[in-house]
């Protein structure tokens, strides 16, 4: 299989409602988009990706009222963030209707729904006419792709086409906030601050990382301990001193001094949204630099620095000895 690249919508719209996959760009990434509710085209989105069925999918809606059609219960502080929060960054876990494919939740009583900010997205959406799951385009567990060439790098020969829409705005993925039956949680911190989310409801519960041998079904994508890594190992530093000569840097703002080796430095201004929109394509050039490893110097933890900690320190996990 030849994978294309299109600039053209219509032709990546022609092609989701043959049941064919299309990787698209999102505001937060790029995501591998096929019919939400049709199990043939999500067995597909596994099979490219190589990613366990276990994981449930996002299925992606164009306008925030269609909630209702996918999920049987929309509580009232789920409404509050719709209302506030979408479209954008932030998907919701509820109690899903029947008709959605077990394949798409993991089997589980819960589906996750977004409704995107990217304005191609939602038009692509509007235009298929029925929800579309969209995991991110790349293989299971690796670096999440911001740019249509990432997901070429990655993809390439595993799905038919990709939709070149430039570079994602956010670059991070969307805040995952779960609604269960004991409570609220933060299933995923993601592209909207925590604090927004709990300056609206109030405090939200949280789940333990799992381990990425956990075959049972998780509550929400990208929850598994070992996630979002590069081929390169890479640890989370505090300090500079903590740099082996070659390492290749990855900083907020700073460099450190007479550092032989590739700094790649998110924000000098420090801006955590700056920094995450860099966060992917950063991790990208030092992947394919050819350093022996990456040191990443830990984030503020808060804002959108504990999405970008918590990208950095599942990849890190990948590469730690078990």
């Amino acid at each position: 299989m030849q994978t294309v690249v299109l600039s053209d919508a219509e032709e990546a719209i022609r092609a989701l409602k043959a049941g064919e996959l299309v990787a698209l760009p999102t505001e937060t990434v790029y995501g591998l988009a096929g019919l939400g509710l049709n199990p043939e085209v999500l067995a597909k989105i596994f099979s490219a990706k190589d990613r366990p069925t276990f994981d449930p999918l996002i299925l992606h809606i164009a306008r925030p009222g269609q909630v209702s059609q996918l999920a049987s219960e929309v509580p009232h502080d789920a409404r509050r963030l719709v209302d506030t929060f979408w479209p954008g960054p932030l998907t919701l876990v509820l109690p899903k209707k029947p008709h959605v494919p077990d394949l798409a939740t993991a089997g589980l009583g819960t589906v996750a729904v977004r409704c995107p900010k990217h304005p191609l997205m939602r038009k692509i959406i509007e235009k298929v006419g029925v929800p579309l799951a969209a995991p991110s385009a790349n293989l299971f567990g690796r670096l999440s792709p911001t740019s249509a060439q990432h997901v070429v790098e990655q993809l390439e020969g595993r799905i038919p086409y990709v939709l070149d829409g430039g570079a994602c705005e956010v670059g991070v993925e969307s805040t995952i906030i779960g609604f269960m039956p004991d409570g609220v949680y933060l299933l995923r911190p993601g592209g909207l601050p925590v604090e927004q989310v709990e300056h609206m409801i109030g405090p939200l519960k949280r789940l333990p990382a799992q381990s990425v041998e956990t075959a049972a079904s998780q509550a929400a994508p990208g929850m598994l301990m070992k996630h979002y890594a590069p081929a390169t190992p890479l640890v989370m530093i505090d300090r500079f001193e903590e740099l082996k000569p070659g390492d290749g840097v990855l900083t907020f703002c700073g460099r450190p001094q007479g550092h032989l080796g590739p700094v790649m430095e998110l924000s000098p201004r420090k801006n955590l949204q700056e920094a995450a929109s860099l966060l992917f394509q950063a991790l990208h050039q030092l992947d394919r630099s050819g350093v022996p490893r990456i040191a990443a110097l830990r984030f503020p933890e808060h804002g959108l620095g504990m999405a970008i900690n918590d990208r950095l320190s599942r990849a890190a996990a990948t590469h730690r000895p078990a």
